[in-house]
């Protein structure tokens, strides 16, 4: 059992998902490393380990049900509740930007991870979040996911049109309002965070902003006070169009 403040983040070995881990350890939050491949998730709590971070790994595959409930069982025995949940783990079906050409294998491939996957993790991390003084859920996003901003013609990313990913995320938008609306009695706050454009492997390095400044809106709102809200969709500057 633990009285510290518990964050598990999935995908959390490299990229955004790293870099919130050791922005949270800073703040003296125990991170939980969620990835599916054991040697790159301990060698992420090694690199937090040398930070002075306190850190432990779990692995964790969101596409696998069964390796979700012994994440689940594992962080009960270990710690007894969970505070915050990052739902980071998320691929992109590669760059197919013509509706028409999409592969429906590859859109299942999608939203096994970013859409099946974050209510599978959330739903076994429920228990553990109730058990906390405060919960926080915070579902990493894209503002690709918006609808509003998908439809306006001065958007720059408005010729995007790739099905798999954009209405995953958007997908994902709709299951944060959900939680947000069960949850809304409760001290937990469920929020989905925009990190914008991001140089990462993900799209090939191809961002244009920093995983630092990626991290800012997801630390941002897996720290909400108690007056904090929930059921909305952040960049860092504040709210953006569903």
């Amino acid at each position: 059992m633990s009285d510290k403040t518990l964050a598990l983040i999935t995908g959390a070995n490299k990229s955004i998902g790293f870099e919130t881990a050791r922005r949270l350890g800073q703040q003296g939050i125990h991170v939980i490393i969620g990835a599916r491949d054991i040697t790159r998730g301990k060698e992420a709590v090694h690199k937090l380990a040398a930070l002075e971070i306190e850190a432990t790994f779990v692995q964790l595959d969101v596409t696998d049900e069964e390796s979700i409930t012994r994440a689940a069982q594992t962080l009960e025995k270990r710690f007894g509740h969970l505070d915050i949940l990052i739902n980071n783990a998320g691929i992109s079906g590669g760059n197919v930007n013509t509706p028409s050409e999409t592969d429906v294998a590859t859109m299942r491939t999608v939203y096994e991870t970013n859409v099946f996957g974050v209510v599978a993790v959330t739903k076994a991390i429920m228990p553990l979040l109730r058990k906390a003084p405060a919960g926080r859920i915070v579902n990493v996003s894209s503002g690709l996911g918006s609808l509003t901003l998908a439809c306006d013609k001065n958007n720059e990313f408005f010729q995007y049109k790739n099905v798999p990913y954009q209405s995953s995320k958007a997908a994902l938008n709709a299951i944060t309002v959900a939680f947000a609306k069960e949850l809304a009695q409760t001290p937990i706050k469920v929020n989905a965070a925009d990190p914008g454009f991001t140089d990462t492997d993900f799209n090939n390095h191809r961002g244009y902003r920093t995983v630092e400044q990626a991290a800012t809106v997801i630390v941002h709102l897996a720290t909400l006070g108690t007056d904090g809200p929930t059921g909305t969709f952040q960049d860092e500057n504040g709210n953006i169009p569903w």
